[in-house]
């Protein structure tokens, strides 16, 4: 199979044209529900009802996950929609679709967008964050979690500990209730062996502002969090396959990270787009795009 290449076509189709078990992980973001015209005769995003829109993410998926690896892994990016003023909760809904077909789902992640847009509605919250889920193949999955271990906040200027710092490293100094109950280790004044040298585990609520691209006219993927989604999930020289490439930003960090990719779009202008990003990005890795058959 061919790799650091995009397929310009269905994502489904495409995707059944590709042998069984060959991508470490998938990082993608579909067409969210009723919010763009893509222009091609089969796209996803413009079914007349939620429960038509679903079906085609689990058809696309449930094909996707066969290409996957038995210890590979999906992040999939969704945002929501409201229609008649009511929220219709479309990530969830996909998610408990996709559990319900075979996914295994391991995390929901709160993408918080510092910058996103101010909003005019007057009787409810403004939307500032999406979801990004981890689903599994299967209960033995690769995931580095040193790869993505982000500042303790225990030791640093940023902690809320009631009483200040003064207990740290001191025998007897935690008390013996609480979440720190019955952990030897910190009674007898071991925070080395509590707190892990290279930070903390990843916690369930990033902060990554909307990113841009010149030539798209709306926001793209931000690549830290691609960045954070491909080391946790794929090893170096591992294999990432995005089925929804857009502007290309999943095979950019793909690269730069020194992973391969496969990416898939049905919109020809994106995948141009993309080869362009890619070539300047990355001027000496002779990219190139393979165009699959469609019928429009």
């Amino acid at each position: 199979m061919k790799t650091n290449i995009i397929h310009c076509g269905d994502a489904t189709e495409t995707l059944a044209s590709l042998p069984a078990e060959q991508f470490d992980t998938i990082v993608t973001s579909p067409p969210y529900f009723q919010q763009r015209n893509y222009d091609y005769h089969t796209q996803i995003g413009l079914e007349a009802t939620p429960a038509e829109y679903i079906d085609r993410l689990v058809q696309v998926f449930r094909e996707a996950r066969r290409t996957l690896k038995q210890t590979g892994t999906l992040w999939l990016v969704l945002g929501d929609k409201y229609v008649k003023r009511q929220m219709l909760g479309m990530p969830w809904r996909a998610a408990l679709a996709l559990q319900d077909d075979g996914w295994m789902l391991r995390s929901d992640v709160i993408w918080h967008k510092p910058n996103a847009m101010p909003s005019p509605v007057k009787d409810r919250p403004t939307t500032d964050h999406e979801y990004v889920f981890l689903f599994s193949k299967s209960d033995n999955y690769y995931y580095d979690i040193d790869a993505i271990r982000e500042p303790h906040v225990t030791f640093s200027e940023g902690s809320k500990m009631r009483g200040g710092r003064n207990h740290f490293f001191k025998r007897g100094s935690t008390p013996e209730s609480g979440k720190n109950g019955g952990q030897a280790n910190l009674h007898n004044g071991r925070w080395d062996q509590a707190f892990h040298p290279a930070g903390r585990n990843k916690r369930t609520v990033w902060t990554i502002p909307l990113s841009k691209f010149r030539e798209a006219h709306f926001a793209v993927f931000p690549e830290p969090l691609v960045e954070t989604c491909i080391k946790a999930s794929s090893p170096p020289g591992g294999l990432v396959l995005d089925p929804f490439l857009g502007s290309g930003t999943t095979a950019v960090v793909a690269r730069r990270l020194e992973r391969n990719y496969v990416g898939i779009d049905c919109n020809a202008d994106y995948c141009q787009m993309a080869e362009r990003r890619l070539s300047a990005a990355l001027p000496t890795l002779g990219m190139k795009r393979e165009n699959t058959k469609s019928k429009k």
